[in-house]
């Protein structure tokens, strides 16, 4: 009995023995694959360090062409407020002429036969000079 004893504790070392063994293959390769993700977390922290200067760059291009078009909107704007009151100014220029058009109208229509008398008395008065020259 003592035998199996004897044997029973050489092979629980035997097994102990082999997991040690399998144990150490398993942490050198996870210690090979630490290393490799490590390499690769620092070529990633390189290439975000670029990204984040081209953000920031990109960002500053993005403010300044917003204010660019800020200030040329608000140029924009005071044109079109110059426009729109040259606007005004025409509209009204052509009223005015429409109401002396129309005054000139209502006058003509008032004294049509004044004028037309007027007329004809001129015609008369340079028919009559017309032949004191001839004669």
């Amino acid at each position: 009995m003592e035998i199996l004893g004897y044997l029973a504790a050489i092979i629980a070392a035997i097994a102990f023995a082999v997991l040690v063994v399998y144990l150490v293959k398993v942490l050198k390769e996870t210690q090979r694959t630490m290393a490799n993700v490590a390499d690769t977390l620092e070529g990633l922290e390189k290439q975000m360090e670029g990204i984040t200067l081209e953000t920031t760059a990109l960002l500053n291009k993005t403010n300044k062409l917003a204010e660019d078009i800020n200030d040329k909107a608000t140029r924009l704007n005071t044109l079109v407020d110059g426009v729109k009151n040259i606007g005004d100014s025409v509209k009204e220029f052509t009223q005015s002429i429409k109401n002396v058009s129309k005054s000139v109208n209502r006058v003509a229509e008032e004294n049509k036969e004044t004028t037309a008398q007027a007329i004809k008395w001129s015609t008369v008065v340079l028919e009559m000079f017309k032949k004191n020259k001839t004669r």
